[in-house]
């Protein structure tokens, strides 16, 4: 493999993936060891659970994705304690990878670690000639989705329904309807959100007549303002499971069928807002990504 220390934008991604990695006080790196790779497996099933499928992914999984080629990515703290890791594989078309899973402790999720994580999942991706990174998450995680879209800077404009089937983990419940994120790892609003300038995200003022749905709680659901089509969902879509499974679902299929009407048109998903509203838009030249030339979820499993 050619050095590729040479190439600007490596360089850039290295550089932003180490700021990352020392504002959340966290070693970043890949992890091969079989020793070590059973934490990182231990870790996973702490978040997720597991499910009457068996653990997210089990120790041998994980050293055959290493030896493989494929990314593991670990972050330690100072006592070595492991605080997170995400997992990538290589698609076969040789210009992307896939990210599988990812997860972080819970008592240190609001630290920056997975930003940190996945800087260094597009560093690891763009050192090999990688150009996108691919996952998928789930639509009503606003949170999650805001950190994709917003935060990252990917994309969507693909819904898929009941991608795995029916899930029963320590998050997750019923059909797992998901977005496939697109993460061009070249973009100039991927490199601008490494380096922590994010493009804002902002739902415009709208009036009534700018209001074309009501969602299950009877407040406004789909708007059409400012050139966008803006798509609310809910603000703890895990809690709401819980406590009202009905109205939960009514919302995943509310939601799927925004999604799948807006990119039947030519839509795509390119920012979501602090109060969990998606801004999808149909042209592709939006300020939402320009200079087009990439948490935790189960949302890889596609996670991030």
């Amino acid at each position: 493999m050619a050095d590729a220390s040479a190439d600007p934008l490596v360089r850039q991604a290295r550089d932003a993936a180490a700021r990352a990695a020392s504002f959340s006080n966290v070693a970043v790196g890949n992890e091969h060891a079989m020793n070590r790779l059973r934490d990182v497996a231990a870790l996973l099933t702490s978040v997720w659970g597991s499910s009457p499928d068996g653990a997210p992914l089990p120790p041998d999984v994980l050293r055959a994705i290493s030896h493989a080629g494929c990314n593991v990515t670990v972050a330690h703290d100072d006592d070595g304690r492991l605080l997170g890791t995400a997992v990538a594989i290589v698609s076969p078309d040789g210009v992307g990878a896939y990210s599988l899973i990812a997860a972080v402790a819970p008592d240190v999720s609001d630290r920056g670690i997975g930003f940190a994580l996945k800087l260094h999942q597009r560093a690891w991706a763009l050192e090999r000639g990688f150009t996108t990174l691919n996952w998928t998450f789930d639509p009503l995680v606003s949170r999650n989705a805001r950190f994709n879209l917003t935060k990252l800077g990917a994309h969507c404009d693909e819904y898929l329904p009941d991608f795995y089937g029916p899930m029963a983990d320590a998050i997750n419940t019923g059909p797992s309807d998901r977005l496939a994120a697109v993460w061009p790892l070249t973009d100039q609003r991927s490199v601008a959100c490494s380096e922590g300038q994010p493009p804002p995200v902002d739902l415009p003022d709208f009036t009534a007549d700018d209001v074309s749905a009501t969602g299950p709680d009877g407040q406004p659901f789909v708007v059409d303002v400012a050139g966008a089509r803006w798509c609310r969902v809910p603000a703890d879509v895990v809690v709401l499971r819980r406590r009202n499974p009905d109205e939960a679902s009514q919302w995943r299929t509310r939601v799927g069928e925004v999604f799948v009407e807006a990119f039947g048109s030519g839509y795509r998903a390119t920012g979501v807002t602090r109060t969990g509203w998606y801004r999808l838009t149909n042209d592709a030249g939006d300020a939402g990504n320009a200079g087009d030339a990439a948490g935790t979820g189960r949302t890889e499993r596609g996670a991030s």
